[in-house]
């Protein structure tokens, strides 16, 4: 069900944005103008920033590593909550959080992925989301904060790109919610649609020093092989969904209720 274009937030400074609400779920629907994701907010502006007040957020969780968040700080409007949740703190050389060396060496960056490594190592990072320490401990305190009673407002989540560490915490907020798997994967790759648009300056500036465009596709979008690696490890390290829930994430049955009742 292709909800993307009603689900999506055209903000020009906070590329990669949209609304979670509106898909499909066994429960009835997501509700809209509850939760976002998005790329980085670093570039936020004044005018943007009113828009971002308009939409209700007042929580924004930040699952980039400590090095990201300080070289580029997000400029959030007054009386948002930060809540910084470093996932890849137990993996700070994982691709995901070394996009920042695409723009000061691109070389550099791109040879590191020559041979298809670049599939190769988002998969294992995929895999980290599930079974790294530092991983389970942010999305647990994410998902804990999500269920706060003293949380007010929309929350919106983000990473660098809004496609990885962002992608995994969609898909299983979604997943818990029931949304079927197509549309889990649907929401996912709409990454493509919204985000490389906006990063077509970085492909050009790359390649005007001469590297290949298209050994940066599979690092700048998605692919449908590095969520199913998340999935896949979920399943051998917790069994389904629902292990998961409780013993990677501490989610009570209780609490799987409650994130439904305030999502559906």
């Amino acid at each position: 069900m292709n909800t993307s274009h009603t689900r999506t937030v055209p903000i020009a400074t906070a590329p990669n944005l949209r609304d979670l609400g509106g898909l499909p779920s066994t429960a009835g629907e997501v509700r809209r103008g509850l939760v976002y994701r998005s790329a980085a907010l670093s570039s936020l502006t004044g005018a943007d920033q009113q828009r971002f007040v308009e939409l209700g957020i007042r929580t924004v969780y930040d699952l980039r590593t400590a090095e990201e968040a300080t070289a580029s700080r997000d400029r959030l409007p007054e009386g948002v909550d930060r809540v910084s949740l470093d996932v890849l703190a137990d993996s700070t050389t994982s691709v995901a959080a070394s996009l920042g060396q695409l723009a000061s060496d691109p070389h550099a960056f791109a040879a590191s992925l020559a041979g298809g490594r670049a599939q190769q190592l988002f998969e294992e990072t995929y895999r980290d989301f599930v079974r790294l320490p530092s991983a389970l401990r942010a999305y647990r305190a994410f998902y804990a904060s999500l269920l706060d009673e003293d949380r007010h407002g929309a929350a919106l989540f983000h990473c660098t790109t809004g496609k990885d560490r962002t992608g995994w915490a969609a898909a299983t907020l979604l997943t818990l919610l029931g949304v079927s798997e197509s549309d889990v994967y649907e929401d996912y790759l709409q990454t493509n649609t919204d985000l490389l648009p906006a990063l077509e300056p970085v492909l050009r500036r790359a390649e005007t020093q001469g590297v290949d465009r298209e050994l940066l596709l599979p690092v700048l979008g998605v692919r449908e092989s590095y969520l199913a690696a998340a999935f896949t490890q979920m399943r051998n390290q917790f069994g389904s969904i629902q292990g998961y829930a409780r013993e990677g994430l501490g989610l009570s049955a209780d609490d799987e209720q409650r994130l439904r009742e305030l999502f559906l």
